[in-house]
């Protein structure tokens, strides 16, 4: 059986970044991408940083505004 606790393909993550602001995302194939439902791309900056994280890791993700922390605080499969 898959690791549940870990991100993969398909994986709907909470994350909190360093203000503790919340931010919810699902990671999807590059046909499903639905920004208004925060479906984002597997093939994406944010998503391949997220890949095989866990619960409470960090991650470091590098945007068009600059340098962005989060941490994981929920990983689930719905």
């Amino acid at each position: 059986p898959a690791d549940l606790n870990r991100v993969f393909f398909g994986a709907c993550v909470e994350l909190e970044d360093d203000q503790g602001k919340a931010l919810s995302l699902r990671i999807v194939g590059a046909d499903e991408i639905d920004p208004r439902q925060r479906h984002i791309s597997i093939d994406s900056p944010m998503a391949r940083a997220l890949l095989g994280k866990t619960r409470d890791d960090e991650i470091t993700v590098i945007s068009p505004s600059g340098e962005r922390r989060y941490w994981v605080s929920d990983i689930s499969y719905t």
